[in-house]
């Protein structure tokens, strides 16, 4: 068994800043409101295509809502730049998440298969949903590209979580 570091729900989110393939900066713990932070494995996935395609498809919704999204992988500057120039996403992507970082967040880390799926170390699917009050109100970490919450069913979660006052949930150790 390895020693992974548990992200507990309910704890502050840490203080962690990206840049932006916008030219901007992405600092969930200091965006105010209700926030969304989706980690994806990068520009070699093509499942992570698919669901932030979906995720863009819905972001009226989130937004709506009152829910702030964005997005970050291990890719460098143009690999981001790359994706979002063919995809069109319009929530910021932050891109050069770090194997420290990854392990601050609880993250599961692999290493490339082969130089043909990418050249660094990258974190495996991650979606974290912050509360006003700088929490993490919900943590979903997987270990592979295909188990990540469905964005409907998760979207209706927030929205119900907002709406009712409802309590971090799992914070008991």
């Amino acid at each position: 068994m390895t020693g992974a570091l548990k992200f507990e729900a309910g704890a502050a989110f840490p203080s962690l800043s990206w840049q932006t393939v916008d030219g901007g900066a992405l600092t969930p713990a200091e965006t105010p409101g209700w926030r969304m932070l989706v980690v994806y494995r990068g520009k070699h996935c093509p499942l992570c295509k698919k669901y932030l395609k979906s995720l863009d498809g819905m972001l009226d919704d989130f937004k709506a809502a009152g829910i702030f999204v964005a997005t970050v992988s291990a890719d460098p500057l143009e690999k981001a730049q790359t994706d979002v120039a063919e995809h069109g996403w319009r929530f910021p992507v932050g891109y050069g998440l770090t194997p420290d970082e990854m392990r601050t967040l609880g993250l599961y880390i692999s290493e490339p298969r082969s130089s043909q799926e990418t050249d660094r170390p990258f974190s495996e699917p991650g979606v974290f949903v912050i509360n006003p009050d700088g929490q993490a109100q919900i943590v979903d970490v997987s270990n592979a590209p295909f188990a990540r919450p469905e964005l409907q069913a998760l979207l209706s979660g927030i929205k119900f979580v907002i709406g009712n006052n409802y309590p971090t949930r799992g914070t008991l150790t």
